[in-house]
């Protein structure tokens, strides 16, 4: 799933286009043939550390849909990633906050200089 960066359209990679929709995943589920299943994650899971398997992920995947079952092969998916946990966010609709962490996470790591902020959910993870 992308996210909408104003860096599409000229602007800032720390600021999201407003899409009519709600977000990019709402946007596009509109143009999916009907009955597909769409999940929305990675957004939040910098590039960087997903094409470098040397590097240690440290952070959460924040899954959103509206498919239970499709939204569990996407929270395997992120689970078999070493560090990373898959997050149950809750509908395709909390696409639209979810994609709003990107531009902060854009800010950190430029106010930071890194190019691996990521996030985790507290107080959901058994200590394994």
């Amino acid at each position: 799933m992308t996210v909408p960066l104003e860096t599409a359209v000229g602007g800032s990679a720390t600021r999201t286009v407003g899409v009519w929709d709600g977000s990019a995943g709402e946007f596009t589920a509109r143009y999916l043939p009907k009955g597909t299943k769409l999940v929305s994650a990675f957004n939040n899971v910098s590039a960087e550390l997903l094409n470098d398997v040397s590097k240690q992920v440290d952070c959460d995947v924040l899954v959103c849909g509206d498919d239970e079952d499709a939204k569990k092969v996407v929270l395997e998916l992120a689970r078999a990633i070493p560090g990373v946990h898959g997050v149950d966010a809750g509908p395709l609709s909390n696409s639209r906050t979810v994609e709003q962490l990107t531009a902060l996470l854009v800010s950190l790591n430029i106010r930071y200089n890194v190019k691996t902020a990521g996030l985790r959910i507290t107080g959901l993870h058994s200590s394994t």
